[in-house]
């Protein structure tokens, strides 16, 4: 693996998932081109019970690359997340994690589970709060029902990011409130995402840079795949919105991405 272009400002991928079958073939060009233009690091959520394992071989083959997270995505919640959230609990204790997570929400796809993701979701967080690691918080049509959550789990020592934060400035707040860091991602780029209007009255300082590959990528590139070479794309149109030089967009959020993770990640091998 080529050593990270030094003349490239250094960038952090808070959250991608390049464990999964669209990157099988190609992985090791994906991240020499992010590599290329200043990648550090990338974290790698978890899904379920059947993502583990490429996560973790992720890891093995990019250790000083690719951090991997634990925990049990909203959109796996079904009626065996007893046994899904054991399993969870179990591999952080086995092994040190960058965080918990992906964890969260979500209404968009499926209403009937709506009880027991309330109950994963809060399961989690207190696997978080007892080993002290942040929280990577996914919610899709329920960002309100979340944010009220953690407002009334939060007791002072949760930290984590909302990936993929689409919502208003008033969310956003609550959320910064929370001590909690906003993740932007290629929706940012979109024509009528409108999340460039948000992001005016919103400071760097609460920002992390995210692609969630291979979801979601940024114009001019969208439904193509996503992957951590589009950070760039992403902090240019931040940094537009903003009217802040490219690099100071790179800088912040790399500091950032390094504070809400900093004493989490896996030792180098």
């Amino acid at each position: 693996m080529p050593a990270m272009d030094r003349d490239a400002p250094e960038m952090i991928d808070s959250h991608a998932h390049l464990y999964l079958k669209e990157f099988k073939d190609d992985i090791e060009m994906v991240l020499e081109r992010g590599r290329h233009i200043g990648l550090s690091k990338v974290y790698t959520p978890n899904i379920d019970s059947t993502t583990i394992d490429a996560m973790l071989d992720l890891n093995q083959r990019f250790p000083d690359l690719c951090i991997p997270m634990m925990g049990l995505h909203p959109c796996s919640v079904n009626e065996n997340v007893e046994k899904e959230l054991a399993l969870v609990e179990e591999w952080l204790h086995k092994k040190d994690f960058a965080a918990v997570g992906e964890i969260g929400t979500d209404l968009y796809w499926d209403k009937t589970f709506w009880k027991e993701q309330q109950h994963a979701f809060k399961t989690q967080i207190e696997f978080a709060r007892r080993l002290s690691k942040p929280v990577v918080i996914h919610c899709r049509e329920t960002l309100d029902q979340t944010i009220a959550m953690v407002e009334q789990l939060q007791d002072g020592t949760l930290t984590g990011v909302f990936h993929c934060f689409t919502g208003n400035d008033q969310q956003a707040k609550r959320i910064t409130d929370l001590g909690f860091f906003l993740g932007i991602g290629g929706v940012v780029t979109f024509k009528n995402g409108g999340l460039d209007k948000q992001l005016v009255n919103i400071d760097l300082q609460h920002l992390l840079l995210e692609t969630d590959s291979p979801y979601l990528a940024p114009t001019p590139n969208r439904g193509k795949r996503n992957e951590p070479l589009y950070l760039q794309l992403i902090a240019q149109r931040i940094a537009d919105i903003k009217g802040v030089a490219v690099e100071a967009v790179m800088d912040i959020t790399t500091a950032n991405t390094r504070k809400l993770f900093e004493n989490h990640e896996l030792p180098e091998n």
